[in-house]
C-alpha cells in the first residue's frame, strides 16, 4: 500500500501558516508533484505524535508497520513547547497525529487544529478518556489535568485510539495492531503491579508526596499517596510567596521526608521550600529526581514509559521510608 497526504489548508499569520508558505516557496516537504500531491510516496505511513510518552505508547502499537517522528525531545518541558518551522513541516508530512490533548501541548493548539481541518486524523488521546476517569485543575476547574500516563490502568484505556487510528491507515496491519495492543495492555498491567508493589511498603504516617509541579495527581489517586505541588498543573503558573509559606509549614508540621525536583522542571522553588522547613528545624531531604512530563534519555531505561515510571515509583518508596 502506498500512502498520500491530502492538501493542506492555508492558514493565517500564525507558524503554521508561515511554514506552509514558506515551505511552497522553497519546495520542501510540502511542495506538490505534477499530480498535485503534496508529497511523495512512502511504503509506511509517516506518523506524528508530540510528547516521548505519546511517542511510546503509538511506538508499542505501530511497530515496524509504521515510521515515528516525535517532536518534543526527551527532557524538554511540554507546557513550553512551542513548534519549531521544521516541526510544523514534519506535521504537514503525516499520515495521522498523536497527541497527548488536554492542553498538555496548549501553545500548539492552533497548528494541530488546522491539520485536522485538512482531513488527517489528529489523536488526542487523553481526551479518548471517560471525563468521569479525570482529574480537574484545581486552579481552574474547567481544566482537566492532561498527565494521565502517571496511572498506568488509565494510559492503557488510551491505547485503542491508538489502535483505531493506525488501522485506518493502514488496514492490512490491523492483525498486528491488535496483537500490539494486547501486548501494551499486559505491560500495563505488570507495570501498575509493581508500582503498587514499592509504594505500599511506604509507612501510611509517611505517604505525601511533594513534587516540584503537579504532575502527579493521577499517580497519587491510583496508589494511595496524598500529592502536593509547588507549582499547578502547568508549569507556567508561578507560585506565590504565600503558597510556598503555606507549603513549607504543612511539609514540617507533618514531618514529610522528601520532597523531589523533576528532571523538566527547574529547582529553584524545590530548594526554597527545603530552605523555609530548615527556618522550622524540619530536615527536608531531596529525593532522586523524577520524570514527570519527559521520559529519560533514549536507551537509557528511563527512556521508556514502563521503565519511567518504574524509576519513579523506586524513587518515591525510597526516599519516603519505603523499599523501591
Amino acid at each position: 500500500m502506498r500512502y498520500r497526504l491530502p492538501a493542506p489548508l492555508l492558514g493565517g499569520p500564525s507558524l503554521f501558516g508561515l511554514a506552509l508558505a514558506l515551505a511552497a516557496c522553497d519546495g520542501g516537504a510540502s511542495s506538490t508533484t505534477a499530480a498535485g500531491d503534496p508529497r511523495p510516496a512512502r511504503a509506511r505511513p509517516l506518523v506524528v505524535a508530540t510528547t516521548p510518552m505519546v511517542g511510546d505508547i503509538v511506538r508499542a502499537i505501530g511497530g515496524d508497520r509504521v515510521d515515528l517522528v516525535v517532536l518534543i525531545a526527551a527532557g524538554t518541558d511540554p507546557h513550553l513547547w512551542t513548534p519549531t518551522r521544521n516541526e510544523v513541516l514534519k506535521v504537514l508530512e503525516a499520515d495521522a497525529v498523536f497527541m497527548n490533548g488536554l492542553m498538555l501541548e496548549g501553545r500548539a493548539g492552533e497548528s494541530f487544529a488546522r491539520v485536522e481541518l485538512s482531513g488527517r486524523p489528529v489523536v488526542r488521546v487523553a481526551e479518548a478518556l471517560a471525563k468521569s476517569d479525570l482529574l480537574t485543575d484545581q486552579a481552574n476547574p474547567s481544566h482537566f489535568d492532561p498527565h494521565v500516563w502517571m496511572d498506568p490502568v488509565l494510559w492503557a484505556k488510551t491505547a485503542p485510539a491508538v489502535r483505531d487510528t493506525l488501522a485506518k491507515i493502514d488496514p492490512d496491519g490491523k492483525d498486528t495492531f491488535d496483537k500490539n495492543l494486547a501486548t501494551f495492555e499486559t505491560d500495563a498491567a505488570a507495570l501498575d503491579r509493581d508500582c503498587a508493589l514499592a509504594i505500599n511498603t511506604i509507612p501510611f504516617a509517611q505517604r505525601t508526596l511533594v513534587t516540584a509541579h503537579d504532575a502527579f495527581g493521577y499517580f497519587g489517586r491510583r496508589y494511595g499517596l496524598a500529592v502536593r505541588g509547588i507549582q499547578g498543573i502547568s508549569t507556567e503558573s508561578e507560585p506565590s510567596l504565600g503558597d510556598i509559606e503555606d507549603l513549607v509549614a504543612k511539609i514540617a508540621d507533618e514531618r514529610v521526608p522528601a520532597i523531589f525536583i523533576e528532571t523538566t522542571v527547574s529547582d529553584r522553588t524545590v530548594r526554597a521550600v527545603v530552605d523555609g522547613c530548615a527556618a522550622r528545624g524540619h530536615e527536608l531531604k531531596i529525593g532522586e529526581a523524577l520524570y514527570s512530563d519527559s521520559l529519560g534519555r533514549a536507551g537509557s531505561p528511563e527512556g521508556t514509559w514502563t521503565g519511567m515510571l518504574r524509576h519513579n515509583a523506586k524513587s518515591i518508596a525510597n526516599a519516603l521510608g519505603g523499599r523501591g
